[in-house]
């Protein structure tokens, strides 16, 4: 069967592009739909509670996937381990919901910067979950990152601050989404990513809605809108992380991944009069560092078990 004929001529552009630069600016428009994302978050939450905003979000996702689902359902859902699924799906809406009323209550740049420690847990919980071998460079890197951790948050003599409920949300819903990760990696040994797909959204969708009815009100005409947007950009926000992901080598993608904290930043500082504080800047480099090293590490480690007979 012929494909569309849009498929059959690409633009001579795009084919001069290497798989790199098109995935580096796939992650680039990830970065900017992630902060847009996160400010209609912020914007919103005055009025708008986390578990309220999160079942929109989830909402909008379910419709989005909707078509597909309906086309074949019992194919949709087909699985042998429900239990992990169900888990998954219940630690990443839990997450969400952290998440969002993180971005709500700091500012922008120091709740990006928090959000990346996902890959710090992830170390742990692979040894733990997975059987993999945590080596002395991943666990010091690990380590090294969680010093960024509290450099950022400055408790006590560090600066003078504490350590708040949104920051410690942040935190557990990173840790959270590394545990919907690490479940990734088991479930995709015997499932499409598409079914991993479907119930992500159809469970979240489920277990968001008791939270939401209990701060439940109804939108404005604009706020809908809003929500509704909001819930569209976080959609096509990972379709461009995906594609970027394919395109390229992860370890290649992950330093521009983090241009969303310059963009967030920058949103924080024109639209919410947040400016960042030293000691958030300084750990947040730690922090990426740290992850940076270890996602290198990780595609090193890959290429020579590739190699090997």
């Amino acid at each position: 069967m012929a494909e569309p004929a849009l498929q059959l001529s690409p633009a001579p552009a795009r084919r001069a592009l290497s798989p790199n630069l098109r995935g580096a600016l796939w992650m680039l428009a990830s970065a900017v739909t992630f902060t847009a994302m996160t400010t209609l978050i912020k914007f919103l939450g005055k009025d708008y509670p986390a578990p309220l905003q999160a079942f929109y979000r989830q909402a909008a996702g379910l419709l989005v996937l909707a078509p597909w689902i309906l086309r074949h359902p019992v194919r949709a859902f087909a699985t042998t381990r429900p239990g992990i699924l169900i888990f998954r799906a219940g630690a990443g809406t839990i997450g969400l919901m952290l998440q969002f009323y993180g971005f709500q209550k700091m500012p922008l740049a120091e709740a990006n910067a928090l959000s990346f420690t996902r890959t710090l847990w992830l170390v742990p919980l692979a040894a733990f979950m997975l059987g993999e071998k945590m080596g002395p460079n991943r666990l010091g890197a690990a380590a090294v990152g969680f010093v960024g951790v509290l450099i950022m948050l400055h408790p006590g003599d560090l600066g003078g601050g504490t350590i708040g409920i949104p920051q410690l949300c942040m935190l557990a819903s990173s840790l959270l989404f590394a545990f919907t990760v690490t479940g990734l990696k088991a479930l995709t040994r015997d499932h499409p990513p598409s079914t991993l797909l479907y119930w992500s959204a159809a469970l979240g969708f489920v277990f968001a809605l008791p939270l939401a009815l209990l701060t439940w009100r109804w939108p404005t005409p604009v706020d809908l809108t809003l929500l509704c947007l909001m819930g569209a950009i976080a959609t096509v926000n990972q379709a461009c992380y995906i594609k970027g992901m394919q395109a390229a080598d992860a370890a290649a993608m992950a330093p521009i991944d983090y241009t969303r904290l310059i963009f967030s930043a920058a949103a924080g500082f024109f639209l919410f009069n947040e400016v960042p504080r030293g000691l958030t800047l300084i750990g947040a480099g730690i922090v990426i560092a740290s992850t940076l090293y270890i996602t290198w590490r990780e595609h090193v480690l890959a290429g020579r078990a590739r190699l090997e007979p």
